[in-house]
């Protein structure tokens, strides 16, 4: 059996960003508590309908701001996930936190329980551009965030940031960076900012309040962050997400490498048993669904809202786009032949071949072990690459 991936969904935020379209809310948190009792009950019911506990190698807190639990909240979950599953020697358990949002007693708690990776949404440096994204902490905080982090005990600490921002300059993107990279995290998540429909930024930019983001400067940007970071040590893995030696974080693999994983909480998406499942997305919903305590069948729990069964032929394109995304790793030919039964060349040798001609996708390694992976170009237009697989 594979190991599994957990990701638990926390949907609570003091304030919602303008660029932000994930499930999340603000001043619910009031239901904080019994929204942890209804997250419990789902962690117990869906090991109790899997017949066996489950190995799983990683748990990943997502959110939203996970950092609004409190110490005895976030003991009940891991307790409970401790409980219902085989976890793995090593096990990583990355927890997101917004600066601002934790203290260096909220930290030592949570590496305490156990939690050994630290996801902080730093986003830049600037003033200016944390308030066009409405964040609500400045750079003073990320500071303090981290020098916290490491009083207790983080010694795997990852930073976001978001580049292509309206009117942004290289020059304040180069600055952050340099910043960033001045804290020494082990990790770096780099994200293109895009506008979303349903935004407050997507509002603004319809009322021509603020411009689009410019792809040409947003590539430019992301070329010399990689160029940065290589020399600085780091190594590109993933087209978003650069670490240091052994950093690379082992949850995030889980969906690249099309592994099963459990998604848990209002809005989360899991992959198990060979089913996409997707949970109600509003918390007062997600709590009133979670007082059925009946078992179903495995993956589905009370809070499933849609189970979709995955097919042999979406499962190869989901396997082609996410493998892809692994700048070094890519999709090995030999894992391929293994799991879907035929040549990864052969069947498709029309598009590789015309992405090779433009130069977008390159085989590297000696057969059997060669593996077929974007070029450095090719990671600029990964989404036209994907596009051909799907």
């Amino acid at each position: 059996m594979p190991p599994y991936a957990v990701y638990l969904h926390i949907p609570f935020c003091i304030h919602r960003c303008g660029y932000c379209d994930f499930n999340t809310y603000a001043g619910l948190e009031d239901l904080i508590p019994a929204y942890t009792a209804a997250l419990v009950r789902e962690i117990a019911l869906v090991a109790s309908s899997a017949g066996e506990r489950l190995p799983v190698q990683s748990i990943f807190f997502g959110g939203g701001t996970p950092s609004l639990l409190s110490g005895a909240q976030l003991a009940s979950i891991l307790r409970t996930l401790e409980e219902a599953y085989q976890w793995l020697p090593e096990i990583e358990i990355t927890l997101e936190a917004n600066p601002g949002t934790v203290s260096l007693a909220s930290l030592q708690e949570m590496r305490r329980l156990g939690v050994n990776r630290l996801s902080l949404g730093m986003q830049s440096a600037h003033p200016g551009e944390l308030r066009l994204l409405e964040r609500q902490h400045d750079y003073s905080q990320v500071v303090s965030a981290v020098t916290a982090a490491r009083q207790a005990g983080f010694d795997n600490l990852n930073l976001d940031l978001i580049y292509g921002l309206p009117e942004q300059a290289l020059a304040t993107w180069q600055h952050s960076l340099e910043l960033a990279l001045g804290l020494h995290p082990e990790h770096l998540s780099l994200y293109a900012l895009s506008i979303e429909h349903g935004t407050p930024l997507k509002r603004w930019a319809t009322r021509g309040l603020i411009s689009e983001p410019d792809p040409d400067q947003a590539a430019e940007m992301y070329e010399w962050a990689d160029e940065r970071l290589t020399a600085a040590g780091y190594e590109q893995y993933e087209i978003s997400n650069w670490s240091k030696v052994q950093h690379a974080c082992r949850h995030n693999l889980q969906y690249w490498r099309g592994l099963p994983y459990l998604g848990l909480g209002a809005g989360a998406h899991g992959y198990a048993n060979g089913a996409r499942t997707a949970n109600v997305l509003a918390p007062a919903a997600y709590i009133a669904r979670l007082n059925d305590d009946a078992v179903q069948e495995f993956p589905r729990t009370p809070a499933t809202a849609s189970l979709t069964q995955v097919d042999r032929t979406a499962e190869i394109g989901e396997t082609m786009m996410m493998g892809l995304r692994l700048t070094r790793e890519g999709v090995s030919e030999a894992d391929f032949q293994a799991r879907f039964g035929q040549d990864l060349e052969e069947m498709f040798a029309g598009e590789i071949n015309e992405l090779q001609g433009y130069g977008l996708l390159e085989w590297a390694g000696e057969a059997p072990q060669r593996h077929l992976r974007l070029t450095p170009r090719g990671r600029l237009l990964g989404n036209q690459v994907f596009m051909r697989f799907i």
